[in-house]
């Protein structure tokens, strides 16, 4: 059995969760909120990979794999003309709210895909 995943911390929740193409496609490629923050601190702050892993508390070799993650699906979104949806992950919210596996279930973390009985947990996206 794997180890539990340790909460990644993040300092941005998107405003918007989907992205769509010109033409509305039914397929959609989903990221993550910490693909999303390792995209925002790699690619548009420019942030050295050591860095950008201290800050989102993993190590570096995580933070190389989240990151590739990231790129390869938003590639295959726009290569494809794939939806875009930022939904779910094992995250912390910079401002010091703790994730659910640390509050044994109870979702104290926005979009968290950790407790199955939280109402901000799962809303389905409508395209």
């Amino acid at each position: 059995m794997p180890r539990p995943k340790k909460c990644r911390r993040v300092g941005f929740i998107p405003g918007n969760a989907c992205f769509h193409p010109e033409i509305k496609s039914q397929v959609q490629v989903v990221l993550s909120i910490e693909e999303v923050e390792a995209i925002r601190l790699a690619d548009y702050l420019e942030i050295g990979q050591d860095e950008a892993a201290d800050s989102m508390n993993v190590s570096r070799g995580t933070f190389q794999r989240i990151i590739n993650s990231a790129r390869k699906k938003t590639a295959d979104a726009l290569v494809h003309g794939k939806t875009i949806r930022i939904d779910g992950g094992n995250y912390q919210v910079e401002s010091g709210r703790s994730c659910c596996r640390r509050q044994r279930g109870e979702c104290s973390t926005i979009n968290c895909d950790r407790c199955e009985g939280c109402i901000d947990c799962h809303k389905p996206t409508n395209i």
